[in-house]
């Protein structure tokens, strides 16, 4: 039987988040987590039309499995079928209907036993599609469902068309950080706590992802496997192609040297050395650094280059810590809520250095922090819950670090 009164209290909070808020990354965003959410649901997904290339891509993504730099064709599955066609589709058995044809979710290891999908329309012309999978409880979606899911994509039409959004699909990424089934157990007394259940993700090169998330849901634990700072209980890993599923200490710390720069709250720098000598120590720990001269200059740091820690403001040290990544000439830096002990102000500066640091060397940013504002300068944002990934957000128009607030 269905909650008439859960629906209704959906379909409101989805006219909220629909018509009231003012981006509409966060509005489609927060639609789609409020219909999975409504439909006690295991996956879903919002998939836009590219026109110039007549395919879909998935700007929004709910579930255990990672859709991102995937693209379809239109008029190919179901998503492309209702795309294709404007109907909305209702599946109850996906394994005998004959218009099911399999699912990108299917192929990334989430069987699709049941679903709706519903077309996107922006004013004349269907956009795209939401697509809900799989009821937790096992039981089947009903007409009221349908209805409740329809509803929403004419919403998300018109704000489409109010709001307007370009759609394009980009080159496929190379793939620089990916992870499979990982876990993570710890041994507590008898018990085992366990950490990561289960976690599927790429990360790729030239980017910059946030990772979201309540205290204890695992994003740390997440950024310190990537990190080589622990090892997995369960899983693979592979970085530029080479596993490190089960790495030997040595080879551990062959990885951190050579692939990671580390960005730190604390920014652990050596009070007796200046920050140019900060920068130096770690750059005799690698094969090719950038001059560490160059890496302070990087940050903007030149006229204080000579100075010692306790000489700077809280904004500078973290400036020179980012500097000692970034001499390592890293694949990857990992920045650990590294605005969280600085004022509004001074967070914007670190986070300026930051954005130029992507677009300049083509390096690759992940960042755990508690503070949402920042997730909306990110190209993807991974929001966790309970040890898995709870949700995938691409920001079609990341915003500048100077645009942020809070």
């Amino acid at each position: 039987m269905v909650d008439k009164h859960r629906l209704t209290e959906a379909t409101w909070d989805l006219m909220t988040q629909l018509l009231e808020v003012d981006s509409i990354d966060d509005a489609l965003a927060g639609s789609l987590e409020i219909i999975v959410r409504a439909l006690d649901s295991e996956a879903g997904a919002i998939w836009l039309l590219d026109k110039k290339s007549d395919r879909l891509v998935p700007i929004f993504h709910i579930g255990p499995v990672d859709l991102t730099n995937i693209s379809i064709e239109n008029g190919i599955g179901i998503e492309g079928v209702v795309t294709k066609t404007g109907e909305s589709i209702m599946v109850t058995d996906a394994s005998t209907d004959k218009r099911f044809d399999g699912s990108v979710f299917d192929d990334n290891k989430l069987i699709t036993k049941t679903m709706i999908c519903v077309p996107v329309r922006n004013v004349k012309d269907v956009i795209g599609c939401f697509i809900i999978v799989n009821k937790n409880d096992g039981n089947l979606y009903d007409e009221e469902e349908l209805a409740l899911c329809e509803h929403v994509s004419n919403l998300a039409g018109m704000t489409i068309a109010e709001k307007g959004l370009d759609v394009s699909v980009e080159e496929n990424k190379e793939v620089l950080v990916s992870l499979r089934e990982v876990t993570k157990e710890y041994q507590n007394g008898e018990n085992i706590n366990r950490v990561l259940k289960g976690i599927n993700l790429d990360i790729y090169k030239n980017e910059f992802v946030v990772i979201l998330g309540e205290s204890g849901c695992g994003k740390s634990t997440l950024m310190n496997l990537v990190g080589g700072m622990d090892f997995l209980s369960g899983g693979t890993l592979t970085i530029e192609g080479k596993d490190f599923s089960h790495p030997t200490d040595d080879e551990l710390t062959e990885f951190r040297r050579k692939y990671v720069g580390f960005i730190f709250q604390q920014y652990n720098l050596m009070p007796n050395l200046t920050a140019l000598e900060n920068v130096r120590f770690i750059a005799e720990l690698v094969d090719d650094p950038m001059s560490p001269e160059e890496a302070i200059d990087k940050v903007k740091l030149t006229d204080r280059a000579h100075n010692f820690p306790g000489q700077m403001s809280g904004g500078q040290q973290q400036r020179v810590s980012i500097a000692r990544a970034l001499v390592k000439r890293p694949s990857l830096i990992l920045a650990d809520e590294p605005t969280a002990a600085l004022d509004y102000v001074t967070s914007v500066e670190v986070l300026q250095v930051i954005e130029d640091i992507i677009k300049s060397k083509g390096t690759t940013v992940l960042m755990v922090t508690h503070n949402a504002e920042i997730a909306k300068m990110a190209d993807r944002i991974i929001k966790m819950r309970n040890g898995k990934i709870a949700s995938i957000k691409k920001n079609i128009k990341p915003l500048h670090a100077s645009e942020l607030v809070w």
